[in-house]
């Protein structure tokens, strides 16, 4: 009896959320700096880490091998690259931004409509005449618009210092996870389990398939479909190269594929003469167009496909709040919530769709407003 009337200390209880709060603030306010590269090399180890268990059968089972081997992979393969193409983005997008800023477009005159058989000439006048409506006047409105889109986008790669910085924290974590990957996973998998029992536990293993599902299935079948098509646009003598690479990649992020800007310069070529390499170009782009149908089933072996509108929605949303980072770590955040939301769902019993059940709650409804 004593204790079922003993009062509750509500002062203590206060102040005891008030310095859990305070503490969970520091932390965070201390770590900021460390969590996007933090998160960045957790993908990055989730991804590979049966690469990386191979590597050490490899190596007579030697983890400080192997983790040395999987650091120098990440610098050659990931970080060198992609500095790289940071850079040349930056040296390259000068001119583009002097073009779209300093009111030079217009819309082109597009002579080669008069060579199209029986309606080149109604196609050439009808879209003169657009113009002379105001097709002008439309592109000097867009104009400032344009200017604006490039410079964002160009000075997300601007801020190549931070991007560094991130670089080298995802490189020094992903070393670290390597090394201590199951104690890691084991702490995690343990925190889970005291917050939500064995259902917390199963959404840590469901966020790593999410996780492995889209950054193998989808960054990296467009850093490939990017690249090799980038490849095809370099040897094919096509200007800005590198800056169509980017948009290809980005295209590729967003499930669009890299056609969008493959057939554009197919058709230049072949506009302005050169028909051999756009012939070879037009083969190389059937080639990367269609990698994705066998290259991301194999990479997500489970062929777990995710919607497109999520992808699109985490890219752009990941650009604008993270920089260039939010290209990968936007999708994946919105692959795991969406998987566990929808695991959530099925969780539930679902309404029954035997026929006999709705009409007798349909006949219990309408018996209560029966005359008696």
């Amino acid at each position: 009896m004593k204790n079922l009337h003993r009062t509750t200390d509500l002062p203590q209880m206060l102040f005891t959320l008030m310095f859990i709060l305070l503490m969970i603030v520091a932390c965070i306010w201390i770590v900021q700096p460390f969590i996007l590269g933090f998160a960045w090399a957790s993908m990055v180890v989730i991804a590979t880490w049966p690469l990386m268990l191979r590597v050490q059968r490899l190596l007579w089972n030697r983890r400080s091998l192997a983790v040395i081997v999987m650091t120098l992979l990440l610098l050659l393969l990931f970080i060198i690259p992609t500095t790289l193409l940071v850079n040349s983005l930056i040296d390259n997008s000068a001119p583009v931004i002097a073009w779209a800023t300093q009111g030079h477009m217009e819309m082109p005159k597009l002579l080669w409509l008069n060579d199209v058989p029986a309606i080149g000439d109604k196609l050439f006048s009808s879209y003169h005449k657009l113009i002379a409506g105001g097709g002008s006047a439309v592109m000097a409105k867009l104009q400032p618009y344009v200017g604006r889109t490039t410079g964002f986008f160009v000075a997300q790669a601007g801020h190549f210092g931070r991007l560094m910085i991130h670089l080298g924290v995802m490189l020094l974590f992903s070393a670290l996870l390597f090394w201590r990957g199951e104690q890691a996973a084991q702490g995690i998998r343990h925190f889970a389990f005291r917050m939500a029992g064995r259902r917390g536990d199963a959404t840590v293993l469901l966020a790593g398939q999410a996780i492995r599902a889209v950054a193998l299935g989808v960054v990296v079948t467009a850093l490939v479909q990017g690249v090799l098509g980038g490849i095809g646009l370099a040897l094919s003598g096509i200007p800005y190269a590198t800056l169509l690479t980017v948009l290809m990649i980005l295209c590729c992020l967003v499930q669009i594929g890299p056609l969008i800007v493959l057939v554009p310069a197919i058709v230049w070529l072949y506009w302005s003469g050169d028909t051999t390499w756009g012939t070879v170009l037009l083969i190389w782009s059937c080639v990367v167009g269609t990698l994705d149908n066998v290259l991301r089933p194999v990479l997500i072996r489970m062929g777990a496909d995710l919607p497109m509108i999520l992808i699109l929605s985490g890219v752009i949303g990941g650009l604008v709040a993270f920089g260039l980072i939010g290209l990968f770590i936007g999708p994946v955040v919105l692959a795991v919530s969406y998987r566990l939301v929808s695991v959530w769902m099925h969780e539930a019993p679902a309404p029954s769709d035997d026929p006999a059940s709705v009409v007798d709650i349909l006949s219990d409804h309408d018996d209560e407003h029966l005359p008696s």
